[in-house]
């Protein structure tokens, strides 16, 4: 089982760049990992997701070219880091887990319903 916590969430202006970092403990390596956001009165959303030990990512849309992921196996932690960042990037984001199955899917997950662990979220604010 792993435990997720995320950090490095903030107030920011337009335009500016923010890193999150989520700390997981418990067989790191062997999970694909992913970033989540939610903004008030509306659903969670997929933001970015890597797989195969981090060899290959998948991002949405509305990030594409802004934010990337990574993580260092060695620190057991996974970051998000998000560039030219607009007021619609607030949100409370969200790091997740799950056992790393790209090798055998092809795929990397996307959704929330197929990541079993979660942190507890880190509020990133962007202000105009």
């Amino acid at each position: 089982q792993v435990q997720l916590v995320e950090s490095g969430g903030g107030l920011v202006q337009a335009g500016d760049s923010l890193r999150l970092s989520c700390a997981a403990s418990g067989g790191f390596s062997s999970y694909a990992m992913a970033w989540f956001r939610q903004a008030p009165e509306k659903e969670r959303e997929f933001v970015a997701s890597d797989g195969e030990g981090g060899r290959i990512t998948k991002f949405a849309d509305s990030v594409k070219g802004r934010f990337t992921i990574s993580r260092d196996n060695a620190k057991n932690t996974v970051y998000l880091q998000m560039n030219s960042l607009k007021p619609e990037d607030t949100a409370v984001y969200y790091c997740a887990a799950r056992p790393d199955l790209t090798w055998l899917s092809g795929t990397i997950a996307s959704a929330p319903n197929e990541y079993g662990y979660w942190g507890r979220g880190t509020q990133v604010t962007v202000s105009s």
